[in-house]
């Protein structure tokens, strides 16, 4: 299982372990805001209809730090602008605690979010760029793993400090600023791939030419395909705390702190799986027909998950449906580099999944909104169909396997 490691050179080694911690202090950074809604909505005086307008917004931001932060990645290398937008998504995480209003907590939110969508701009490209063609998807998918470790690790975070120590929401948020801590390992540790340095001491490939004339159709698919995966995600994910927390007569299961903390973590098990599984799968079949099966499979999974309101049996479900409905994403970073030239490797990166995010930034806000005309099963079943459509958009993207990025 860990051959792909040996046959590594430090410098690999070293690029995997700096994306994938800094894409697991992402997830932490900004799931916790899903695990403290209840309470920072009451305070707040939000519904949630505005909680989920919040969370799109964070998602807005985000898809404009990917492309930002895609060209400083290009530009200024990938370690750097992979130390400023930990450092810029740990600050302003923290900040989220002082918010005495809702207009504040935007503010901090939308900050959070360039540096959200920065980071798998940087850290994606870094890991394409140093580790073997053979093991590309499984490096890769090993990065995207970490993001279920982080999800886990604030739902931990955020019920210790809430269940256990009985703390305000607002120290769950202060917690965040931790990661800031990562970036000096980075400065110190982590060199820049030699492709990039090649890239850039060459003549650069325009971005329009690398992405749009006879690229442009495959770039909108390829945006298409992870908008609507990632709307899936983000509209699932971000009510799912709230849907089995709450009480019935607001439309939850009303299972209570504890066993909603148990759930989620139970869930990002099957994730982790997922997430590392797909690498090794994609690998071996190709990148096109294990995308296509996990989609389809998350798409009828999850639509079982929200009409199940028997807590044993979430527990079943639950990893399962999480294991086919995440692990994809350790597809797009492979995907997407097998696609794009070195020059313009992580703009190109950041432009295709971070414009999904502006889409995705729809889900928080309509399936908040539908859970309160329409109830949250129906809500988040919208997600389902989401998985339906990316599966679709797979027509018009390539097999990419065993390419030799240049």
């Amino acid at each position: 299982m860990f051959t792909f490691w040996r046959e590594a050179d430090r410098s690999a080694r070293r690029a995997l372990v700096a994306a994938s911690l800094g894409w697991m202090l992402d997830s932490f950074d900004v799931m916790l805001y899903a695990l403290v809604l209840p309470p920072l909505m009451a305070e707040l005086g939000m519904n949630a209809s505005v909680g989920g307008q919040m969370q799109s917004l964070t998602l807005v931001a985000s898809a404009a730090g990917g492309l930002l932060f895609g060209v400083v990645a290009d530009r200024w290398g990938r370690t750097r602008a992979l130390m400023l937008s930990v450092l810029m998504y740990s600050v302003f995480t923290a900040a989220c605690g002082f918010a005495a209003t809702a207009v504040q907590l935007a503010v901090f939110r939308v900050f959070l979010g360039i540096g959200m969508g920065g980071e798998w701009a940087s850290g994606a490209a870094l890991v394409s760029e140093t580790w073997p063609d053979r093991h590309r998807g499984t490096a890769m998918a090993w990065m995207q793993s970490s993001w279920a470790i982080g999800f886990a690790l604030a739902t931990t975070v955020s019920w210790l400090v809430q269940s256990v120590l009985g703390l305000d929401w607002r120290v769950v948020f202060f917690v965040g600023v931790a990661p800031a801590l990562f970036t000096l390992w980075i400065r110190t540790s982590v060199e820049e791939p030699a492709l990039w340095r090649k890239a850039r001491a060459a003549a650069r490939v325009p971005i329009g030419q690398a992405i749009g004339g006879p690229m442009l159709g495959l770039t909108v698919a390829l945006a298409l395909m992870n908008a609507c995966t990632l709307f899936a995600y983000w509209g699932f994910n971000t009510w799912v705390p709230t849907y089995l927390s709450s009480s019935v007569d607001k439309g939850g299961i009303g299972l209570g702190r504890d066993t909603m903390t148990a759930l989620v973590n139970a869930n990002q098990v099957g994730t982790w799986f997922g997430y590392v599984t797909f690498g090794y799968v994609s690998d071996r079949i190709g990148r096109k027909r294990t995308y296509v099966g996990y989609l389809l499979l998350a798409a009828a999974l999850v639509l079982a998950y929200t009409w199940t309101r028997n807590a044993w049996a979430l527990f079943g479900l639950g990893p399962v449906a999480s294991f086919f409905a995440t692990g994809h994403f350790s597809g797009f970073g492979a995907v997407s580099a097998e696609l794009y030239p070195t020059s313009v490797r992580a703009t190109a990166q950041g432009l295709t999944y971070n414009s999904g995010r502006i889409v995705s930034a729809f889900a928080p806000w309509l399936i908040g909104s539908l859970s309160v005309t329409h109830g949250f099963p129906v809500a988040l079943s919208v997600s389902s169909l989401a998985f339906i459509l990316a599966a679709l958009f797979w027509f018009f993207i390539p097999e990419t396997r065993g390419r030799t990025i240049a």
